[in-house]
């Protein structure tokens, strides 16, 4: 999910609030699977996520310079019935 994802599931749009809780409080959460709106990991914590999404098989799609979450295949969002489980 990406910050503007998480903010809209709780009925907002405030995608920066959700990124600073994220990084004052999101420690013990797997703050790697919320990522900025292009698919771009957390900021100053690319090479952290990217050990993460590799074990995960997350799907990546690299760039001329960079490397980013592929959104269309990675993109998780909640159930519209109310079901969070993503499993």
């Amino acid at each position: 999910m990406t910050y503007g994802d998480v903010a809209a599931a709780l009925g907002s749009r405030a995608s920066r609030a959700v990124g600073k809780v994220m990084a004052h409080e999101g420690s013990d959460l797997p703050w790697w699977r919320v990522v900025r709106s292009g698919g771009l990991p957390p900021v100053h914590h690319e090479a952290r996520a990217l050990e993460h999404y590799r074990v995960e098989g997350t799907p990546l799609t690299w760039g001329r310079t960079t490397w980013r979450l592929d959104m269309r295949r990675a993109r998780w969002s909640p159930e519209p019935d109310g079901e969070a489980d993503p499993f």
